[in-house]
């Protein structure tokens, strides 16, 4: 398969200690068990900050169990291109509004775990999982070629239809005579996603979540699955699919999508054609590619069990006008850590 790069606004370039910074990284975080997940799967920390303590929750809880933070930041500028090749001096990092010395840093093209929540249920009936399926090519054929894939597909209850493959093919082959029907699980199939794609082999993981925003048959409910992305390194990318819907409705599941894309440190996209879809979907591969990774040890770490807020800013350097920055705004610290 064809693969395409496209090059976004690239200040210089930079070399970093990147041999260094593998050495601050846990390669394996250790792995928790939820007895209510929608199928039997456990899940395991997306970022080497982070692990599940033990407890009997309906929720997993995957938390912070070093004192070390890392964060995936994406950077643009005023017209929504990518900016790379910047280095760690350019970067300020808050936590708790106390800056913190950066002591991981990298913005390596590395290859994702990437898990593709589908929803086919009644709501999208239609042509809109035709649609969906072929901006999906698209995203395919930008990604890295080493990216892995999971493939959940969710109606009624959510269904793990590919486990951990490299065959993007087979990902839109497998989507190409499903059938759209029943009530539609969206936390349940999002919360599965994040479950399975913790385990995958890559350290840089997000989903890509491709719904209506409707819910009305899932066991999770909305707080849960928000507290799990609050507690996981997994970004969301959210595409609505917009269209022969009841307005109001469509606007719930709008504001669905935003919040579990936003608290995250991903985005929602809501294309008014196929057209845009395709570029959406493309431009969400591009910025897998072009992010970076930001790590840090809290000065005066306490593992409290707290939410800490994380407030990443970037100055660019002379000559550039003001970039932007998205990240997830924070983390949980547990508990008996240190």
């Amino acid at each position: 398969m064809t693969r395409i790069r496209r090059h976004p606004y690239h200040w210089h370039a930079s070399l970093l200690c990147f041999a260094f910074a593998l050495l601050l990284v846990n390669p394996r975080a250790p792995v928790a068990q939820d007895k209510n997940a929608p199928q039997n799967s456990n899940s395991s920390n997306a970022a080497p900050s982070s692990a599940p303590p033990q407890n009997q929750n309906d929720s997993s809880e995957l938390l912070l169990t070093t004192d070390l933070v890392t964060m995936t930041v994406t950077v643009t500028d005023f017209y929504d291109r990518y900016v790379t090749g910047l280095d760690k001096s350019h970067f300020t990092v808050l936590d708790n509004k106390v800056p913190q010395e950066i002591t991981f840093f990298t913005d390596e093209d590395a290859p994702a775990s990437v898990g593709v929540i589908f929803d086919v249920s009644g709501s999208m009936k239609g042509d809109k999982v035709m649609r969906a399926r072929e901006a999906l090519s698209k995203f395919v054929e930008t990604s890295h070629d080493k990216d892995e894939y999971f493939l959940v597909g969710f109606n009624t209850r959510a269904h793990l239809l590919l486990d951990r493959t490299r065959d993007a093919d087979a990902v839109l082959n497998k989507l190409t005579y499903i059938e759209t029907k029943g009530n539609t699980a969206l936390y349940d199939a999002a919360y599965l996603g994040v479950e399975k794609v913790t385990r995958g082999a890559h350290t840089k993981k997000a989903i890509l979540l491709i719904s209506d925003g409707q819910d009305n048959s899932s066991r999770y409910t909305f707080r849960e699955l928000q507290r799990l992305l609050k507690e996981s390194g997994v970004l969301i990318y959210s595409v609505g699919i917009t269209g022969g819907g009841n307005d109001s409705y469509g606007a719930q599941g709008q504001a669905i999508l935003e919040e579990l894309s936003g608290v995250s440190g991903g985005k929602a996209f809501f294309p008014a054609s196929g057209a845009e879809m395709n570029e959406i979907f493309e431009r969400i591969a591009i910025e897998l590619r072009h992010q970076y990774s930001i790590g840090y040890r809290p000065t005066n770490f306490t593992p409290d069990g707290k939410w800490h807020n994380v407030k990443i800013k970037v100055q660019p350097p002379r000559g550039m006008p003001k970039l932007s920055v998205r990240a997830k705004d924070g983390y949980y610290a547990v508990p008996g850590t240190r």
